[in-house]
Parts: structure tokens; C-alpha cells; sequence
């Protein structure tokens, strides 16, 4: 690490500790040369990929256009933000473990769906009326039943035999 203050290359590391509930590593560090000491903090970098958008055009992966989406579809919903940013970070890790470079849109907004399905139904038909572009009162009377259809196969039986 190169020192701030003489810009000299060797440098030590007079101390480390873990910060932000462990996701970083703080280091205090001393100049060889000058004895300057200054703080560094090191934190994982994840690749995420470049997203190709429904008009061919490719922009970086955005965590807060995710979260964004998410808060509005979730708006006056029973959602906690810890909810959320749970939903948010199986998302990320999902896209850091398949490691590819490049993911269409269509493919992060099926992963927002799949997360507001989980959390939410109603935010789920917020979401998929915008993201699928429902255009009649029938594309959404047809989502709503396929999710109540679906409630009602995952619906443990509760009669007692």
C-alpha cells in the first residue's frame, strides 16, 4: 500500500480489526519510510454482470434500481426493510454464483418476481402488471388466479382424518 503522505511503497500494518459486523477489514498502517501512519479498509469486491436491456443496449448491474423496484412494489405492504434487503442479497448472490458476465433484464425481473411472490403477493401483482406489461383487466385476472391456483397446491391439508 502506498503511503498518502510520501507516496513510498513500504508500508506496515500496525494493526487489524473487523468493522461493519464483519463485512470489512479495517488496517491501520505505518510508513517505512516517512512514519506517517494512515487507515485502509478492505472489503470484497463481487463481479456482478452487465445487464443487456430489452433494447440491446448494456448497462452495469444496479443493486438500488433492485431495491427501488422492490420498495415500490412493496409500498403500504407488512414488509420490513430487513425483508427486503434479504430478498435483495439471495438476488446478488444468485447472480455472483452463476458468474456469468452478461444477464438480460428479463432475467433480473423474473428474480424481483420470484422474490415478491415470496414476500408478497399483492406487491408481486404490482410488479407484474408493470414488468409484463399487462394490458387488460383479463392478463391480470389471469395472473391472479394462476397465483391462487398455486396458494391452493402448496396449501398443506388441515382436515383432520
Amino acid at each position: 500500500m502506498r503511503c498518502p503522505f510520501c507516496k513510498a511503497q513500504d508500508t506496515k500494518v500496525v494493526d487489524s480489526r473487523l468493522t461493519s459486523e464483519g463485512e470489512q477489514v479495517r488496517r491501520r498502517r505505518k510508513c517505512l519510510h516517512c512514519g506517517g501512519r494512515f487507515t485502509t479498509y478492505e472489503t470484497v469486491e463481487l463481479n456482478l454482470p452487465t445487464i443487456i436491456k430489452r433494447d440491446g443496449s448494456r448497462v452495469p448491474f444496479d443493486l438500488d434500481k433492485v431495491r427501488g423496484s422492490m420498495i415500490w412494489a412493496l409500498e403500504r405492504r407488512p414488509i420490513t426493510r430487513e425483508q427486503v434487503e434479504a430478498a435483495i442479497n439471495r438476488i446478488e448472490k444468485y447472480l455472483v454464483a452463476r458468474g456469468e458476465q452478461e444477464v438480460s433484464s428479463q432475467q433480473i425481473g423474473e428474480l424481483i418476481m420470484e422474490e415478491l411472490r415470496i414476500l408478497d403477493k399483492i406487491a408481486y401483482v404490482r410488479f407484474a402488471s408493470v414488468y409484463q406489461r399487462f394490458e387488460t383487466l383479463q392478463d391480470l385476472r389471469k395472473e391472479i388466479d394462476r397465483l391462487e391456483q398455486e396458494s391452493l397446491e402448496t396449501k398443506p391439508d388441515t382436515e383432520a382424518s
